[in-house]
């Protein structure tokens, strides 16, 4: 049918695409998470700086342990002023949309909590361990230990930072072959055979039975869908009201084609103002169509199918009842709702609600608009 006629998974003004919001949340690529590992880094770090500092001293003498004690009490109170403070920064200043002023908030947090871990270290072992006041701390043990900070801050504030980008690269190149693909299915499928084959019999069955203007009713609502299809080829997103407008021209087939064997039941406010709101094109259609696909109809036990428009909560909610048929082989690829979601995931974060009860299959569509 026409399940995957749809342009390309497109971008809007909207919600940025996830490979822009990616980029707000980049904790996941500083290590201080990994306790085991950094623990053991820290230690590793703090026994060849002992090494260093005191090479002549006897491996188990005060001096060394005492030198031991102090490098890693620096460097795990550096390694975790460091590291807490940029995932707290994560959730509240965004690289990508103020990069420079998050580069200064970082490197000023940076060296303001390494002067206090240096201020702390430094002056307990003066206080606690050589018994001096805390008046005679000078400048000269902040100076290499800040250093050190700065640029090992630097570097791993870049690392996450050129990580975060390749991973949203990779994200956007994976986009881009999906939307490769569904435009290759869109174009197989843009005039599919069994649409039109139902189509062309349901009109040769209007003209046989001399019904003049409801065949020509027929012609122009088929002429209206498949021009809809090859205007919305390219379209990112469509206003909803377009979107209605080409669902009731399906849906009048649908019923010229399937007579009481279908009822549909569309639900708008009549104050909404469905030019603000936007959907992927082809979205509603892709959930009739797969109503009808995946059930049967009757004179008896007609299908029934609802829209519903929930302008408060900007959604739109499609029902069918659950009339279970064997779908024939190569009629169903079984990615149509599979597409639509990912086509949102680019659009919004919020996500396609699909609900399966015992009597109904319920999908909800969130509704965009231009900000």
């Amino acid at each position: 049918m026409l399940e995957s006629a749809f342009a390309a998974p497109p971008k809007t003004a909207a919600t940025p695409p996830p490979a822009a919001r990616h980029f707000a949340n980049l904790g996941q690529y500083y290590p201080h998470r990994k306790w085991a590992m950094m623990l053991g880094l820290m230690l590793a770090m703090s026994l060849v700086l002992s090494f260093t500092f005191c090479s002549e001293c006897p491996l188990l003498s005060e001096d060394f342990l005492v030198t031991f004690g102090y490098n890693f009490c620096y460097t795990t109170g550096l390694w975790l002023a460091n590291g807490f403070p940029s995932e707290w920064l994560n959730r509240r200043v965004d690289w990508t949309l103020h990069p420079f002023r998050r580069f200064l908030i970082t490197l000023l947090l940076s060296v303001v909590m390494s002067l206090l871990v240096i201020l702390l270290v430094t002056g307990g072992f003066l206080v606690f361990y050589h018994h001096r006041p805390l008046s005679s701390l000078t400048w000269r043990p902040f100076v290499i230990p800040l250093l050190i900070t700065v640029v090992v801050s630097l570097f791993m504030h870049s690392r996450s930072f050129l990580m975060g980008w390749r991973e949203a690269a990779i994200r956007v190149e994976r986009v881009e072959k999906e939307n490769a693909v569904a435009r290759l299915d869109s174009l197989r499928r843009q005039v599919d055979p069994h649409f039109l084959f139902n189509s062309l019999n349901a009109l040769t069955s209007l003209i046989e039975d001399h019904d003049p203007a409801r065949a020509t009713r027929f012609v122009r609502q088929l002429a209206q869908v498949y021009r809809y299809v090859l205007d919305s080829q390219e379209q990112e997103v469509v206003p909803l009201r377009e979107e209605m407008r080409f669902v009731e021209s399906y849906v009048y087939l649908q019923q010229t084609r399937l007579g009481e064997g279908l009822q549909v039941d569309i639900s708008l406010p009549p104050a909404a103002d469905l030019d603000a709101l936007l959907v992927p094109p082809l979205a509603v259609q892709l959930l009739l169509e797969n109503a009808l696909k995946h059930n049967a109809t009757s004179q008896r036990d007609p299908l029934r199918l609802s829209l519903t428009l929930d302008v408060a909560a900007r959604q739109l909610v499609v029902r069918n009842a659950l009339r279970y048929r064997r779908v024939p082989d190569g009629e169903s690829t079984g990615l149509g709702l599979a597409n639509l979601q990912a086509r949102y995931q680019f659009l919004t974060s919020q996500p396609v609600l699909i609900e399966k009860t015992e009597t109904e299959f319920i999908v909800t569509l969130p509704l965009l608009e231009l900000t």
